[in-house]
């Protein structure tokens, strides 16, 4: 059978050059390139979102009115596309009802089975169902939790109450809250909370409303005491739904909430008669706490007859969860609690026991959040979808799954307005003797760091026990660069991300999370660099500031500071055509008319960051703009709404802007992410340029190249979930390669070429 291709001809969307190439059929390929040289704008807006569009206009003019709409992509023609299924990284949302059971289909099963099989049989598959009124518990509605009051915020247990032991400052000592503790004569004022005995604290907490004489103005007078926890509750969380608090009350008392288990079910989310069915002697919400390497035992050793099929089914799910690297994954954890890879990986997992075939996977940098150890088990899922007959496309920066490649596309051969243009396609191989930056650095290798800056000082972690963490005890340098490793679920974020940071509040944290991208927001706005802008132009101009705005009094009334127009065309996509009046600019005329240095600010928002550099003096414009230089972007421009940048793009923009906040503490959560291979030692710089100012700054990455140039390495292990969550490794990255506990280190060595 002779090979079918893709065929695409004549693309220019975004920063595309008239771009025309060829992807072969039922094969991987994978597209490489910088961050922001076109990839995902071939990949995403030119093919995906032709395929949705095409896909879409086969259903019926009604439908169609429900269905989301792609805008036909800037290209000539598109040939061959087969159904394309998109698995991106956005997280997966759905609240606190969706779980990763759930979206998986998994729970689902579960709850067939338990209908099937379990004893005491209590009904269908709905009543082990906690988002349904049959299964859900009826104390918290198949959440597992109520809001409650954090004992942590409320009280220091150190303290006597005459030395402020209560935190909430309705109890500060001399209120009129305070004021009636000691008068009731119930508690030794005197007394470390750490001492009270169990019936001491039960009434200053939980104590039932009762009189007591209390002084009040020379007089004696009557006042209720009750329990300052059950006070607080009535007021604040049960609450009155007639008098609800002000905002400005529930912003007061949030800090002193959280929440916590359910009294009735336990967490469990179900109701008694869901919990009382039991099969080996565990009910559904047992098996749902289970990590799926553990559950899986459990499911494999039902040997009920009428149950096959279901634990058939169950095992091949859990099995894929497993070859996916999410072993550690218990079906009850929340989908929002998941990172931006775990998401992704889910998504994939929905997808290996589908049967239909020629579809087309598009995967968005599947390899985020994977340890080296776990990426072969990504390269075998890309193997077995292509293997059963569909077309696997990939954007990727990682080595090790461009190497399994049967066809490569490398975009570039820089970005933004240097980028847009096939610079090769082929095989592998020959990609490694191409003149291309991918084909470069493919052979390229850091090595390992010669000197290692020493600590001045530590921060210590004593006994963290949040999530899977295991008593931990572990100490931070302070003034280096620390790289935290490990596994995906060992344990790395719940020692950083919440233990540290919370200990040091004014930690600068850079995480994975998403930065608006909508299209009135562009690099001047999110980093401050357009308030500043406006300002000289208003004073040189002596005029409002708020001219020089496209979201305010300076947007052209037309467009309303869009610079496009939109047509509603009922079924058929939005036409959106260049504003007749400001030509595209988003401002007034009048506007337009000031200037500054010559530019006007619809000229300084098209000058890029480099052209702005040379041409701005003011300070802070010229620190800000220099941020976005030092990450790579000085070809971007100043009016480039964020929704048309790329991942990587918008990663170091959020890089850029974080790094202008003073502080002495960094914490970076794979900065790595969406970086090209040749972005690494310019971020490496900007790391360094940082710690020998003085900061410390800690890095969890999973890029062996930032672990080669740590001066400190902490290592989580040994795997992830509860069979994690312990320190396996400190020292620096020399060190590491001897530490024969860590799979860090043996993955480490095999990159030192």
């Amino acid at each position: 059978m002779s090979q079918e291709f893709i065929e695409i001809r004549g693309a220019r969307e975004n920063n595309l050059k008239n771009v025309s190439l060829r992807i072969p059929k039922r094969q991987i390929t994978i597209f490489t390139g910088v961050s922001g040289s076109g990839k995902s704008s071939i990949v995403f807006d030119t093919i995906a979102s032709e395929a949705r569009r095409q896909l879409n206009e086969t259903f019926s003019t009604f439908v169609r009115n429900f269905l989301p709409r792609y805008a036909q992509p800037d290209v000539d023609a598109i040939e061959n596309l087969s159904m394309a299924i998109v698995v991106d990284q956005k997280h997966l949302g759905g609240g606190s009802h969706s779980t990763v059971g759930t979206i998986t289909d998994i729970y689902s099963l579960l709850r067939l089975l338990y209908s099937r099989v379990g004893q005491p049989s209590v009904g269908n598959r709905l009543v082990f169902s906690f988002n349904d009124p049959q299964g859900m518990c009826p104390n918290c509605n198949g959440l597992g939790r109520k809001v409650g009051v954090d004992l942590a915020a409320f009280l220091d247990t150190s303290k006597s109450l005459t030395e402020g032991a209560i935190l909430y400052p309705d109890y500060a000592i001399g209120s009129w809250g305070w004021d009636i503790l000691p008068q009731s004569g119930f508690f030794d004022m005197d007394k470390k909370l750490a001492d009270y005995t169990e019936d001491e604290m039960d009434l200053l907490l939980h104590g039932k409303p009762q009189k007591v004489k209390t002084q009040f103005g020379g007089k004696s007078i009557n006042i209720t005491f009750e329990g300052i926890i059950d006070k607080f509750s009535r007021k604040y969380i049960i609450g009155d739904v007639k008098f609800p608090p002000s905002e400005r009350t529930k912003k007061s008392v949030e800090p002193y909430m959280i929440f916590g288990p359910c009294t009735l079910c336990k967490g469990a989310r179900l109701n008694q008669k869901a919990l009382s069915s039991r099969i080996d002697g565990r009910n559904i919400a047992e098996l749902a706490a289970m990590e799926v390497d553990e559950l899986i035992e459990v499911i494999r050793a039902i040997k009920e007859p009428a149950a096959a099929p279901m634990v058939k089914a169950l095992v091949e799910r859990l099995q894929d969860m497993i070859n996916i690297g999410l072993e550690y994954l218990s079906l009850n954890r929340e989908t929002d609690t998941l990172s931006g890879g775990e998401s992704q990986r889910i998504k994939m997992v929905k997808h290996l026991t589908s049967s239909l075939v020629d579809m087309m996977y598009i995967f968005d940098e599947p390899s985020i959040g994977l340890h080296p150890r776990d990426v072969h088990r990504l390269n075998e899922l890309l193997q077995k979808l292509r293997d059963k007959g569909n077309t696997v496309i990939v954007v990727e920066h990682d080595r090790d799954v461009i190497k399994i490649a049967d066809h490569i596309v490398d975009v570039g051969p820089q970005a933004g307005n240097r980028g847009g243009e096939i610079v090769y396609a082929g095989g592998f191989a020959d990609l490694l003797e191409a003149e291309t930056l991918t084909g470069r650095f493919m052979k390229e290798s850091m090595p390992i760091k010669e000197h290692f800056r020493q600590g001045k000082g530590k921060l210590s972690i004593v006994n963290a026990t949040l999530h899977n963490l295991q008593n931990v005890n572990v100490d931070i340098p302070i003034g280096v660069l620390t790289v935290v490793t490990g596994v995906a679920g060992s344990g790395k974020s719940s020692l950083i991300n919440q233990t540290l940071v919370h200990q040091h509040t004014d930690s600068v944290v850079i995480d994975q999370g998403a930065i608006g991208t909508s299209s009135r927001s562009n690099p001047a706005t999110y980093t401050g660099i357009l308030d500043d802008v406006r300002k000289a132009f208003a004073a040189t101009n002596k005029v409002n500031a708020g001219l020089f705005s496209f979201n305010s009094k300076g947007a052209c009334e037309t467009c309303q500071g869009l610079g496009v127009i939109y047509t509603d065309v009922a079924f058929l996509d939005e036409v959106k055509t260049p504003c007749e009046t400001c030509g595209g600019k988003r401002f007034k005329d009048e506007v337009l008319a000031y200037k500054l240095d010559g530019k006007s600010i619809s000229d300084v928002l098209g000058m890029s960051v480099r052209e702005a550099l040379n041409f701005f003096s003011i300070k802070e414009v010229v620190r800000k703009l220099q941020a976005l230089s030092d990450v790579g972007l000085d070809y971007l421009t100043l009016g480039q709404p964020l929704s048309t940048l790329s991942g990587g793009e918008c990663q170091r923009i959020k890089l850029a802007s974080e790094l202008q906040k003073k502080g002495s503490i960094y914490v970076m959560d794979e900065p790595t992410t969406g970086l090209h291979m040749s972005d690494i030692s310019n971020f490496l710089g900007i790391i360094n340029r940082l710690v020998d100012a003085g900061n410390t700054v800690i890095v969890i990455e999973h890029n062996l190249d930032v672990i080669k140039n740590a001066d400190w390495i902490i290592d989580m292990g040994p795997e992830g979930g509860n069979k994690g969550g312990r320190v396996i490794f400190e020292g620096t990255p020399r060190e590491l390669l001897s530490a024969r506990r860590s799979l860090t280190s043996a993955y480490l060595a095999t990159s030192i070429y």
